[in-house]
């Protein structure tokens, strides 16, 4: 008897070990389909027949390759010529591969792998559910969760496509960038599941407004966008922001509270403001600054004009960072005189910024910027520093006052930072004087009534500048017992143009005398507004006729100069 070759005991050993294999492999999801060197199957595992076979049509160990081939068309339906291009590919190849198929409207992930001289190893998975669960994550992944609109990232991906078909076709677009006005009291005030609730109703007026082939899209807390495509004019996208602005400006109903808030919305065309989505967004920004700076719930249209403003502001911004570094602060004081017995009682300290290349330039040009980016805060306590450290020098008890802006009363530390300001100078509280307006009291006013209160124990003085120009400005004079409060210059400048100028400045100073508070005329430059401010009552007086302000190191002579001419 002669030996087994060692391929035919090989091929009895895999026949022997197949049906002890079979429990294993249909316990697994991925279906196993071994066809041997003759295109025959010799294996085929439960899920590859769940996966393939149908009704009328059966794979069993012995099928041919034909024979699949068959069930596979009439299983793929209108799919079968990308099928059958795919394996024909991968057969010719004959090099392992993967590829999908939908057979029997199942998704299937197949895998074709050669054995070297003996046929192939094919594997099938349902990839069904997993494609569908990838493909709502991708949905997701574009979408605002909040509100159901475009993100950030699908908006990038229709801006675009809308660039593709610019330059393919001409096709003119638009992009118009949206923020709402007034949004953050209701959130502050009502809580974010009112806010969220009204940004819905943002939302589906937005989606009302626009055509079916624009993008309206949520970028932000309470920014949004809008893709205006097939733009035949500018007029057709003017008379949309200006719809925008109606439309969300009208008052909405949330959950029982009566709601209104605004819009200002920046407008940047392609091509003319950009061909690319970085440069439209941008140039949409910039309009949309715009439009806040005159004063909000308007529209502007980009014009390269901004583009140079914004540069300007972001370099004066970064000269400002370093200006505290560099030193470049200077503090000069303006007097103020006690109108009875002629005699100086104190100076305003004003800040005053000397740029190495700009030369001197105006608090109006970087204060306004210093509190809208936050850097007042540093800047508001190096003025206390060195105002208390300047006035600790002068003769007592001559009080030195200090513009404290309401982002600086926002900050916890407040109270401990002039605290410290008095320690480390040696200047007595009750010869500092801190001087707010009223929009310190419009912002968190439960918490700066404790804020001037804790002041007023430590012996600080309190005044109100520019009184007689806010709306709420007697209700504040209720709240808060200042020691003093300062007519705004407005009112001075109108003594002699307007006939209540004087009767105004009569009731102001009536006001403060019942009230126990001292009335400084704020804005004096002539002799006769002298005569007529000491006519109706005021009991201090600061100005250009008493003195322009003065660098600190002139501040001692002055205050040694013969006062009796006024």
């Amino acid at each position: 008897m002669h030996d087994e070759a060692p391929e035919q005991s090989s091929l009895r050993s895999v026949a022997t070990a197949l049906p002890l294999l079979l429990p294993y492999l249909n316990s697994v999801r991925h279906g196993l389909l071994l066809i041997d060197e003759h295109g025959r199957v010799i294996l085929v595992s439960g899920q590859s027949l769940t996966l393939l076979s149908s009704h009328n049509a059966v794979i069993s160990e012995g099928s041919s390759v034909r024979h699949i081939l068959r069930i596979v068309r009439n299983s793929a339906g209108d799919h079968w010529k990308q099928v059958r291009a795919q394996l024909r590919r991968s057969f010719a190849q004959a090099e392992s591969s993967t590829f999908e198929i939908t057979l029997h409207e199942h998704l299937l992930g197949i895998g074709l792998y050669p054995v070297a001289d003996q046929g192939w190893a094919i594997t099938f998975e349902d990839v069904t559910a997993r494609r569908a669960a990838e493909v709502q994550a991708d949905e997701m992944a574009r979408h605002d969760p909040l509100t159901g609109l475009p993100n950030r990232l699908l908006l990038r991906e229709r801006l675009k496509e809308s660039i593709g078909r610019l330059q393919r076709t001409g096709e003119a677009c638009a992009v118009l960038l949206i923020d709402l006005d007034r949004f953050k009291p209701v959130n502050d005030t009502l809580g974010h599941p009112m806010g969220d609730a009204l940004l819905k109703k943002v939302a589906d007026r937005l989606r009302s407004t626009v055509r079916p082939t624009d993008t309206v899209a949520r970028i932000g807390g309470d920014e949004f966008v809008i893709l205006q495509t097939d733009i035949q004019e500018a007029a057709n996208t003017q008379a949309l922001a200006r719809r925008l602005v109606d439309l969300i400006g009208r008052t909405y109903m949330v959950d029982g509270h009566l709601l209104t808030i605004g819009a200002s919305v920046g407008v940047a065309l392609a091509p003319g403001d950009g061909s690319d989505a970085d440069t439209l967004l941008k140039n949409a920004d910039l309009a949309l600054y715009r439009a806040k700076l005159d004063g909000r719930a308007t529209y502007r249209f980009f014009e390269p004009e901004m583009d140079a403003r914004m540069q300007a502001r972001r370099q004066l911004e970064l000269d400002m960072r370093q200006a505290l570094a560099r030193r470049e602060f200077q503090l000069h004081y303006q007097p103020q005189l006690q109108l009875e017995g002629n005699r100086l009682v104190g100076c305003e300290a004003l800040i005053r910024w000397q740029h190495p290349v700009r030369g001197m330039v105006s608090p109006l040009d970087f204060i306004p910027l210093a509190e809208e980016i936050g850097l007042i805060v540093p800047i508001g306590e190096w003025v206390m520093r060195q105002a208390c450290r300047d006035a600790v020098t002068w003769p007592a008890p001559l009080s030195v006052a200090v513009n404290v802006s309401p982002a600086q009363f926002k900050s916890e530390r407040l109270v401990e930072m002039i605290m410290s300001a008095l320690a480390a100078s040696g200047l007595p509280a009750t010869r500092l004087e801190v001087e707010i307006t009223e929009g310190v009291l419009l912002q968190h006013s439960e918490k700066t009534l404790q804020t001037l209160h804790r002041l007023r124990e430590l012996g600080v003085r309190v005044s109100m500048d520019d009184f007689g120009t806010g709306y709420s400005s007697l209700s504040y004079l209720r709240s808060f017992p200042f020691d003093k409060i300062k007519i705004d210059r407005s009112f001075i400048a109108d003594l002699s143009g307007k006939r209540d100028g004087e009767a105004i400045i009569r009731a102001i100073a009536g006001l403060g005398k019942s009230l126990g508070m001292t009335t400084v005329a704020e804005g004096v430059e002539t002799a006769d507004q002298m005569e007529r401010i000491r006519a109706e009552g005021c009991t201090d007086v600061q100005g250009y006729l008493i003195s322009k302000p003065v660098p600190a190191s002139e501040v001692l002579k002055f205050l040694s100069s013969d006062l009796a001419t006024y």
